[in-house]
């Protein structure tokens, strides 16, 4: 296909829909973002991913609703091995049929983009709502458990295993709570384990007999549930915080936090009861997802018919906003752009332009595209080896604390991803959204396509081992869980020091997307390894705050690398900085 240049129609909102638009969780669209996508005009950016971008859009045949439109890579959406397990993703989903999680809209598998929509969700995901609106009461978590219990029951129904089910993975809306990205669920009848021999999930939510044995079935959704209904009354993880070694090793040897159950007890000792017995080590001895609605059922009195405020607060303004994107006009405004592709099959303007990648006549840029992957690529491969050697060495007492891998399938860094406690693509609508893939497999993102701003907690992808003992429990608490670890849990002795950016720098072990105007742990662990590392990050040193110095060294850690220099820590710049060299 040679070059072209043809105006690229968009989105422009005027200033009251640029107002709905940030309040419904969504970014303003860019001149380089498509002007359509299959049946879908998107009106704003819910998130960015190492795998694609989702978009909030609206049909263009003017029918009510919004979508979640998850889009592609091109280099990803060229892999026929991909296209095949983004197929099956979609399968899986369109199986599902429940309130309790978003509708499969439409796909595009034969187009040059490669897409998929869902309805969009205007809410928050579980993992924000507890960062930015505190704790549920004791109602919201019973409305919780019947909720969910019966997106559990349909997903059992349908013969599909969600195996990722965390708070960022959960999204609470007006309507309720709903179940997001099936993006490593699997059928029933289909191998637990990948064709590489790896786990994928999250490792503070994962089953014990998953981590132990690769089993996973609708029991272990249920274990996994259990942790993120007692993320959403406590704020904590019931197996704690810390390295993904740490946490796979409590997950499945351990009880879960002596103090975290007895402060849930002490607000509703039934609660507390049935949550404990969905982490029952042996999965027949949790309840059924059945059981779970029926004991919110008889717990009836405690339920409420509306969230907590803040949160109700917070959800009823995303719910307006939507409406108001809805009822706007879409205007159409024209940009220049370089490159475009062939434009979507049924629709009269070109599909994207050039920040999807370049054309199929290359060039030097699709060169450098491959450098780029080759590099990403070659740095997850090193720190899955070393999490492998650091797991399964002999045991000279205590427990691992190797920093975190990084998640596999992090190309380049151009791209956003969430993953850390409060953060994950949901459909919520909101700064990143996680995309992740295990080998190749996409991790959803936005509003039932999966993405969101912040998305708790990274995947792991991890080599069969199975464990053999596990040292104690060191519960710490606070987030979604998400540690990017590989593995699964073996008697493990402690690492050794390994660089200065990684053993004097051990505030935060996820990959979630950090930028710019971001303050926190996350941008403490960033300056504390740029600063071992060599780089300066400002007079104020590491102060927590993302600022123009912080930016200006990552982007020259960016380039020192090989990687887009963008200036936003994402997985594949996570990765880089936990390297060893």
């Amino acid at each position: 296909m040679t070059d072209q240049r043809q105006p690229l129609p968009s989105y422009t909102p005027a200033s009251s829909d640029a107002a709905a638009l940030k309040q419904a969780g969504a970014r303003s669209l860019r001149p380089r973002d498509p002007g359509r996508i299959g049946p879908y005009i998107p009106v704003g950016l819910l998130g960015t991913g190492g795998m694609g971008r989702v978009y909030l859009a609206r049909p263009a045949d003017h029918t009510p609703g919004l979508a979640a439109v998850k889009v592609i890579r091109p280099e990803y959406a060229e892999d026929p091995r991909f296209r095949r397990r983004f197929e099956r993703e979609a399968a899986l989903h369109a199986r599902v049929r429940t309130a309790q999680a978003p509708q499969l809209l439409g796909t595009g598998f034969d187009d040059p983009l490669l897409w998929m929509a869902t309805q969009y969700l205007p809410g928050l995901n579980l993992a924000d709502a507890v960062r930015e609106c505190g704790p549920l009461d004791v109602a919201g978590v019973w409305r919780l458990v019947s909720d969910l219990g019966q997106a559990l029951a349909a997903l059992a129904v349908a013969g599909v295993v969600h195996r990722d089910l965390k708070p960022s993975n959960v999204v609470l809306s007006q309507q309720g709570a709903h179940v997001i990205d099936f993006g490593i669920a699997q059928a029933t009848d289909s191998s637990a384990i990948t064709s590489t021999g790896n786990r994928v999930g999250t490792p503070a939510f994962m089953a014990p007999e998953y981590l132990r044995e690769g089993r996973c079935d609708a029991a272990s959704d249920v274990f996994s549930l259990a942790g993120s209904l007692i993320y959403a009354a406590t704020g904590r993880a019931p197996f704690g915080d810390g390295t993904g070694v740490d946490v796979m090793h409590r997950v499945a040897f351990e009880e879960p936090g002596a103090g975290i159950m007895a402060g849930l007890a002490a607000r509703d000792a039934g609660l507390a009861a049935l949550l404990s017995a969905c982490l029952s080590k042996d999965p027949a001895g949790r309840p059924t997802p059945q059981q779970l609605t029926e004991a919110a059922e008889a717990a009836a009195g405690h339920h409420s018919p509306s969230w907590h405020d803040p949160l109700g607060g917070r959800l009823l303004a995303r719910r307006q906003a939507c409406d108001v994107l809805e009822r706007s006009d879409v205007q159409e405004a024209v940009h220049e752009t370089g490159r475009s592709r062939t434009p979507v099959r049924g629709s009269a303007v070109p599909a994207t332009g050039p920040a999807h990648g370049p054309t199929r006549a290359s060039g030097s840029g699709h060169g450098k595209r491959k450098v780029y992957l080759a590099l990403a690529v070659g740095l997850a491969v090193c720190a899955v080896v070393a999490g492998t050697f650091f797991l399964t060495r002999p045991s000279v007492g205590g427990t691992a604390s190797a920093a975190p891998t990084a998640v596999a399938g992090t190309a380049r860094d151009g791209a956003r991803t969430s993953p850390a406690p409060g953060t994950s693509a949901s459909p919520s609508g909101a700064k990143d959204n996680e995309m992740k893939a295990e080998g190749g497999e996409e991790k959803e993102a936005a509003s039932g396509a999966g993405a969101d701003e912040a998305s708790p907690g990274p995947r792991t992808t991890g080599d069969e081992a199975t464990p053999t003992a596990a040292p104690g429990n060191g519960e710490r608490g606070g987030s979604d869980g998400g540690i990017p670890a590989t593995a699964s849990p073996t008697e493990t002795a402690t690492a050794p020091a390994g660089p200065p950016w990684n053993s004097r720098c051990t505030h935060y072990s996820g990959t979630e997307l950090t930028v710019h105007g971001d303050r926190g742990q996350r941008v403490v662990q960033v300056q504390c390894m740029l600063t071992q590392r060599g780089f300066k990050v400002g007079d104020g040193g590491v102060d927590g705050q993302f600022g123009g110095a912080t930016q200006a060294a990552v982007k020259k850690f960016q380039r020192a690398k090989g990687l887009s220099a963008d200036g936003e820590v994402g997985p594949g710049t996570w990765a880089a900085l936990r390297s060893s060299t």
